[in-house]
């Protein structure tokens, strides 16, 4: 056995088990990029199967043909049919599911391809960010009885009226963990191109350390912060209904990060990670008149726009008839806020607005922080301590996220990963 193979092994047995017989596996993008991905990851299905173990894969479409489908879209003009845009951009998992299905059987492996509305995977009417409202599981159960291996197309799904729809950016993901609670499997593993969950982004910081286990609250907080390992309605989903996932790499056999309930962490840290996110784009308003309920005219009409509100700062004047409000939004919708307020800047009551594309939100996370005192003040000691100005706080039971400027990530990142010495840990 080796040291890899050893070592998950022993956080099995820590977690109550043995090896686990009926599983979940996806593959991402990455890991079904071209032809010869596809015959590895046939290999190691067909090696999975070969130990007893019954499965239901979950791919994605083959590295960026997503992107690419979205780009021919656009090509043609700009699409106002949301249920054209879905049918359109799904196509790519259902060529790699069929592709993986084909080599499965020349493998003899019996194995069968399904797409979303054949399984099926029923969802709301709200293209381009479905929810699966319910999953029909007889079929699926069905084909695993007879020894076949479904391969289910992720990121799709069917709308009440029959549409195809697909679950956001990273569905595939969601689509997975939503089939194993639906099939009460024993774990769900996602595959990508990382060896799994890491106390930092290793390319930034070369000492980050993989972590064996993780709690479900935690690896939620990552994926709102920046990692991109997993997306954050996964975990969502793994959380409530107790589902076991592991993070591993297709290309290895890195026994991966477990992602579990906070009971069963193998190590429990105050921090167990450091995330950043370049994704953030900052707001201020000035000048809000009857500062008591600014918040409320401020929020009101980007939660209308559907735009999604982060860090919020709100400095009343000493009267506390005025106010100011900074806060975040995704930079994608940066412009879209800026003109949703103009338009409404009568109704809003402010005067001025300044705006700032160039920063970044860096922060700590870990279920330690709920029993553990000063670990702010670790933070805003080590950053001033580089120079790194902070300019919005916001915190959680488990997590300290700062803003600032973007130039100063990926320092800020080294030097808090240092100041918690996570590096240092076995």
């Amino acid at each position: 056995m080796n040291r890899h193979a050893k070592g998950y092994k022993e956080i099995e047995n820590q977690l109550g088990g043995a090896l686990l017989s009926r599983l979940v596996k996806k593959f991402g993008g990455t890991s079904v990029a071209d032809i010869d991905s596809i015959i590895n990851i046939a290999d190691r299905v067909a090696n999975t199967v070969s130990e007893g173990h019954k499965l239901v894969v979950v791919v994605s479409a083959m590295g960026s043909m997503t992107d690419e489908l979205i780009r021919l879209v656009r090509n043609v003009g700009k699409c106002s049919d949301a249920r054209e845009y879905d049918a359109a951009i799904s196509a790519g998992e259902q060529i790699s599911s069929a592709i993986l299905s084909a080599a499965l059987r020349n493998r003899g492996v019996p194995a069968r391809s399904f797409l979303g509305l054949q399984v099926p995977i029923k969802t709301d009417g709200q293209h381009g960010n479905a929810r699966i409202i319910r999953i029909g599981t007889k079929q699926l159960h069905d084909c695993m009885e007879r020894g076949e291996v479904p391969v289910v197309a992720g990121f799709q799904g069917v709308s009440p009226d029959g549409s195809i729809t697909t679950l956001g950016r990273g569905g595939s993901d969601v689509t997975a963990v939503a089939l194993a609670a639906a099939l009460n499997v024993d774990r769900c593993d996602i595959h990508t191109d990382v060896s799994g969950v890491y106390t930092a982004d290793p390319h930034v910081v070369p000492q980050a350390r993989q972590l064996e286990t993780i709690s479900f609250d935690e690896m939620m907080e990552l994926a709102s912060s920046g990692a991109r390992v997993l997306h954050i309605r996964s975990v969502e989903l793994a959380k409530n209904f107790k589902i076991k996932v592991r993070v591993a790499s297709s290309f290895n056999n890195n026994p991966g990060t477990l992602i579990v309930s906070e009971n069963e962490v193998v190590e429990k840290q105050t921090v167990s990670a450091i995330s950043s996110s370049h994704d953030e784009a900052k707001i201020t308003l000035f000048g809000l008149v009857d500062g008591a309920s600014a918040a409320a005219r401020v929020f009101e009409p980007l939660a209308e726009a559907n735009i999604n509100v982060d860090m919020i700062v709100q400095n009343l004047s000493v009267e506390g008839n005025e106010a100011s409000v900074t806060f975040t939004v995704p930079r994608g919708d940066l412009n879209y806020a800026l003109e949703t307020l103009e338009n409404l800047k009568t109704q809003v009551g402010y005067e001025s607005v300044a705006h700032d594309a160039g920063i970044a939100k860096v922060s700590a996370i870990g279920v330690g922080m709920r029993s553990h005192a000063g670990v702010a003040q670790q933070m805003f000691s080590a950053l001033a301590s580089k120079g790194i100005a902070i300019e919005a706080i916001s915190t959680s039971e488990i997590k300290i996220s700062v803003l600032i400027p973007e130039a100063y990530t990926e320092l800020a990142v080294r030097t808090l990963h240092e100041a918690y010495e996570l590096h240092n840990r076995k």
